[in-house]
Parts: structure tokens; sequence; C-alpha cells
């Protein structure tokens, strides 16, 4: 990988982000930007991958392709795979993980083509140095990615190493916590603007509220962490030193209206833990209380929240006692406001007694969400 030569990328995120996540690449200065199912394919020098790696909000990996080919058989991947410089890339010391994603492919073992692999991996490494890297299926140096389709296979080596949401703030978690870049990807989409008030009255662990924060202040999501690039062979430390002090004096300390309330104690402790790990405290004020109890701190903003949807019986029957009581304190008390609930309770729009001006589809892994849009107006709203 040379410094000034221009490579191929593609980025996964949760799905229906795709759109926000190209125009995020586009203004980090990617090229031939394309949306696809699942994720973006950009181009651009290693210095752009060094950037979104630290800056992206919404991808969850930034992942370098390095052979593309037609293939019908188990072999046609190794040679694909064994048609790499592997020790050009990175150091025999360095671990290594194939994962596999298949999407229709006519191979009866998708799983034996990552084996076929990671044998040309270390096949590579064993002619130019005599010995083979290791294997670490948990916490590997070098992630592999084999992706094959009806007919074609790509190889990708993963430039991030953890996924991208995995910030490096947060502190403690309670209950299947949202991913930090659906989060984000669910402020952008609330069209929520920094001089706006913004509250979520379900906030756990914080998640919305800090990645809110960290978007309006500009601080880059990836300061507190490492990459997996930071390993490579040709990675520039003075290249990346450069971009992360760029980023470190483009923050504001912009002062911001966020409010947080939770009814459990325990959630808000690890929320404010959360909070101060990601430097963005001094901008939420936190409050226990029930969401049926709220009053709205404002008389305009934006209330943005992943309200809890239930999984036994039990649990789903009583959201659908709440959930109109839900609508009651919006119409009561949040006239003027913007409300977003993002959930997997496809019932919540009709039981809670709001017409939705807007339902986005995504995708919280692998669960059909939608994100509901109630624009509160006095006297209307009611469906």
């Amino acid at each position: 990988m040379t410094l000034l030569q221009t490579f191929q990328f593609f980025a996964p995120c949760p799905r229906g982000l795709e759109a926000l996540l190209a125009q995020e690449l586009s203004q980090l200065g990617a090229r031939d930007v394309r949306p696809s199912d699942g994720g973006v394919a950009f181009a651009g020098a290693p210095m752009l991958m060094y950037k979104v790696n630290l800056q992206s909000r919404l991808a969850s990996r930034v992942l370098w392709k390095l052979a593309e080919r037609p293939y019908r058989t188990e072999e046609d991947i190794y040679q694909l795979a064994r048609g790499v410089e592997w020790p050009a890339l990175f150091a025999l010391e360095n671990t290594i993980k194939v994962s596999v994603t298949a999407v229709k492919s006519p191979l009866r073992s998708p799983e034996f083509a990552g084996l076929k692999v990671k044998d040309a991996v270390c096949d590579a490494f064993r002619a130019k140095t005599g010995a083979r890297p290791s294997v670490d299926t948990q916490e590997p140096d070098m992630r592999i990615q084999l992706f094959l389709t009806d007919r074609m296979a790509v190889v990708y080596l993963d430039t991030s190493g953890e996924p991208l949401f995995k910030r490096g703030y947060r502190r403690e978690t309670g209950a299947a916590p949202l991913r930090e870049n659906l989060a984000a990807g669910i402020v952008q989409l609330s069209g929520w603007n920094p001089d706006e008030p913004l509250l979520d009255p379900m906030c756990g662990s914080g998640t919305i509220l800090i990645e809110a924060a960290m978007l309006a202040r500009k601080i880059a999501p990836g300061l507190k962490r490492s990459f997996a690039f930071q390993q490579f062979r040709d990675f520039a430390p003075a290249i990346w030193q450069r971009i992360k002090d760029e980023a470190i004096a483009a923050q504001t300390g912009q002062p911001l209206a966020l409010f947080g309330r939770d009814i459990d104690a325990r959630a808000l402790r690890h929320a404010e833990a959360n909070m101060q790990a990601a430097g963005v405290a001094d901008a939420i004020t936190l409050q226990q209380g029930d969401y049926l109890d709220a009053a709205a701190p404002a008389d305009h903003g934006v209330l943005v929240t992943n309200p809890p949807y239930g999984v036994r019986l039990e649990e789903q029957q009583h959201l659908m006692s709440l959930y109109p009581q839900w609508g009651n304190v919006l119409k009561q008390y949040f006239a003027g406001w913007r409300a977003y609930f993002f959930t997997g309770d496809m019932q919540l729009a009709k039981v809670i007694r709001l017409k939705a001006s807007k339902r986005t589809p995504l995708f919280n892994g692998a669960l059909d969400c939608r994100l509901f849009e109630f624009v509160m107006v006095k006297g209307g709203n009611r469906d």
C-alpha cells in the first residue's frame, strides 16, 4: 500500500443508513462512492482510509478490497487469495482470522472456502518466511473477509479491527444497548439541529444523547481507540498523528440542551459513566423519572428514543397498555416538538394513537425496525 495510490474500499453499515453513509464518505473526501444494500463502496488513498476509520459515525468497518474474480470451485477461491502478497501487508507475528459472507453461493460449504483462504495466506507466508501466522478466532490482529455472490468472490482485509461502533467510551451497558453507529444515524435521520433541545425520555445507558453531543461538538468517534491498520507494514505514524491532531483541533465546546430521563437509577449511573468517558457529561442533563410523568424541558425541540419492545407475551401486553399513555403524554406536553421512536414493534404507531408523518425502515442487526416520526401540533395528530 503506497500512500499516494488509490485503492478500493467497502464500508458496511446498518441497513437503512446507506444513503447517509454515502453522504458522509463524500464529505470526508471519498471518490467513486457507490451505495449498495448494507454498505457503501468507495475509492481513495490510505490517508482517506485512516480518516474514515477515525471520523465515520455510521460505518461498521472499513474493508480494503484486495482481490476479486469469478469463481466456481474452492480451488478458484484458493488461487484468488494466493495471488495476494500477504507478507507485504502485515507481519508473520500478527494473528489472523478469516470470515465468510455468502449470498446465493453455489459452494456447498462457504466455511470450507474460508479455510482455503486461510491456507492461501499461510502458504504465502511459508513461501516467504518458512513459517505461518497463527489463527486467533477471538481477538485477531488481522481480520480477512471473503465475500461470495452467486458468481464473484472478493477478498477484503479489515482495516478497522474491532467494529467502528465500539468507540472506546462505553464503560457501562444496560440490557441490549443500541449500537453507537445506529444511534448516530437515528439522530441524523431526525434532522436534529444542535441549536434545538433534544430529549431522550427512556435514555438507558445514554447512547443516543452521547452520539448527538459528539456530532454537535465535532468529536471524532474513533479518537479513544486503536485500529488494525496501525499494524500494517506500510502504516505511516506521522500522517496518522496529523489526521488525529486535525480532528482534535476541529472540536468545539458548543453549549447544548440535551436531556435524558430514565426510570431506572442504575441505567442513569451507567449513562453518567459513559458520558464522562466520552467527554460530554457537561452537555447532558440527566433526571430519574417515568416517561409518563415527563414534562417537556422547552417549548419546542426533538424527542428521540429507543423504547423497550417486548419479546415475551407478557412484555408485549404490558407495552400495549403503555403505548396509548405515551401518546397522551406527547399530546398534552409536547406540542411544538418532533418525536422519533425507534422500535422493532410495528404495532407502536398504531397503538400509540397518533398519526406517524414518516416511517423509515432500519435494521438493528437482523431485526427489521422502524423509525416513526410524529410531528406534534396542538389540536392535531390524533389518529
